[in-house]
């Protein structure tokens, strides 16, 4: 019997692809890594079904690759060249909300819904999913974890990690490790649920999750800034921290990223005059419906324009000003794209240390690369800045200036980890930062994890090729 007659008898012939022109969509990523076709997708609708896959891939010497909404920025779920034939184990099927305990804070959500359904189920019980990034509206749960994705809120609620109570998976031989429980406290033993957050599907496949959830922000008040560079910004951060309410944002965009953004985007508008260098996102909020913050917030920006610490703000008078805010922010990664291919970088260092690691990185890549542009955007509450190199003009194919700048991303990793961070903050390893890991990461934890991927996946058929490098 075949392969896909195998999968067909399992799940349904309507869940098994073959056809190429189906497949390859399951072979690239949102960043658009080469586009490889796995042999087979299947589309499971049940974790006994997931089981159930993974017992037969083994049998029949398939690598697995899990698969969510695809909106990864690294090269994750890409079959590898010459390798065994892969099969991707899509959990598109996989969106119930399990269950949703208003009163313990908590629901448990199937892998395959998205992180917006989970936000719109928790409002709709009155209560709070903090998780939100650009991608929300198609990226799933499995893949958020799997990555640990971090986003606009993780200066407050942490990342995806943080946030996971427990979880449900299947392991490459089928058993299920049923880890779903929702209590906050428990010392029996190792927390197992770590290992799979930011495994990237290379030690099973995550169905099924308990989240923590919190209370609704009832009162936020949202301001955009020009700062006059990082410095300042970081002196506003400390600032506003002590303007009342609790600080939930503060995102930090240079002129080239809002500059290209309002030329490119949809429904936008400058909220300030664009006259400086750098710009800021702030968000203040409360749980409490009679909490009054503007007045203090309004003191707080007063005090930064007066110091020098921002040259410009505009605070939201209204939902709707707010929102419009937000959609400016969220819509850089896709207006960016317009203006010509960049080398990009996903670094996080100590909020501290921003201001000098990014000037060091405009001085060097100016040295270097002097007919590039620099785009810088990030989360300053959090220290995690993603800069890269753009090509001169959309006309430049992206393979030349791929090799013309290659070296733009070593470098920013370099500056990032000698600040004492991190050449990965919220996008994951997958097939980009294997030359990273190999290089920086320190080799005891390489010899642990691969122990690890040894003892749980001693055939090496989950995502092969992935997170660790070979030796």
């Amino acid at each position: 019997m075949s392969a896909i007659d195998v999968f067909a008898r399992m799940l349904g012939p309507q869940h098994v692809l073959a056809d190429p022109a189906e497949t390859l969509p399951y072979g690239t990523d949102w960043r658009g890594s080469p586009a490889r076709a796995p042999l087979l997708v299947v589309r499971p609708g049940t974790t006994a079904e997931v089981a159930a896959v993974l017992r037969a891939a083994g049998e029949l010497g398939l690598a697995v690759i899990p698969a969510g909404g695809r909106t990864g920025l690294a090269g994750g779920i890409v079959p590898l060249p010459g390798e065994r034939p892969t099969l991707t184990l899509s959990l598109e099927r996989m969106r119930r909300i399990r269950l949703l305990d208003a009163a313990d804070m908590s629901l448990i959500a199937e892998a395959g819904c998205t992180v917006e359904a989970i936000q719109t189920a928790a409002a709709e019980a009155g209560r709070f999913f903090p998780l939100a990034f650009g991608a929300q509206g198609s990226a799933m749960l499995g893949g958020a974890l799997s990555t640990n994705a971090g986003g606009i809120r993780a200066l407050r609620y942490g990342s995806a990690r943080d946030l996971v109570l427990g979880l449900e998976v299947v392991l490459p031989d089928g058993r299920v490790l049923d880890d779903l429980r929702r209590v906050r406290k428990d010392n029996s033993g190792y927390a197992l649920r770590h290992l799979f957050i930011g495994a990237e599907g290379t030690l099973g496949v995550i169905t099924a999750a308990s989240l923590r959830l919190f209370p609704p922000l009832a009162r936020r008040e949202t301001a955009f800034l020009g700062l006059p560079g990082p410095q300042a910004a970081l002196a506003l951060f400390a600032r506003v921290q002590q303007a009342g309410g609790e600080l939930v944002a503060f995102e930090l965009l240079n002129r080239r990223v809002v500059e290209l953004t309002l030329r490119h985007g949809s429904r936008l508008r400058a909220p300030v005059p664009i006259e400086a260098p750098w710009y800021g996102m702030v968000e203040i909020a409360s749980t409490h419906a009679g909490a009054v913050l503007r007045p203090a917030f309004e003191e707080a920006l007063a005090a930064a324009l007066e110091a020098g610490e921002a040259s410009a703000a505009m605070l939201a008078e209204n939902e709707e000003s707010r929102a419009m805010l937000w959609r400016l922010r969220e819509s850089t990664p896709e207006c960016t794209r317009h203006a010509g291919p960049a080398v990009g970088t996903d670094t996080a260092v100590p909020v501290s240390a921003l201001p000098g690691f990014l000037q060091a990185v405009a001085e060097e890549a100016a040295e270097r690369w002097p007919e590039g542009r620099l785009l810088a955007l990030g989360h300053l509450g959090d220290g995690n800045m993603h800069l890269a190199l753009q090509a001169p003009g959309p006309e430049v194919p992206r393979a030349v200036w791929q090799e013309r700048a290659g070296g733009f991303e070593e470098m920013v990793n370099h500056l990032a980890v000698a600040a004492g961070g991190s050449f990965s903050a919220e996008h994951g390893i997958g097939l980009s930062k294997l030359g990273p890991m190999a290089a920086m990461k320190d080799p005891v934890a390489l010899s642990l994890m691969r122990a690890i991927k040894q003892a749980i996946d001693p055939a090496g058929m989950m995502n092969p090729g992935k997170v660790l490098p070979a030796r």
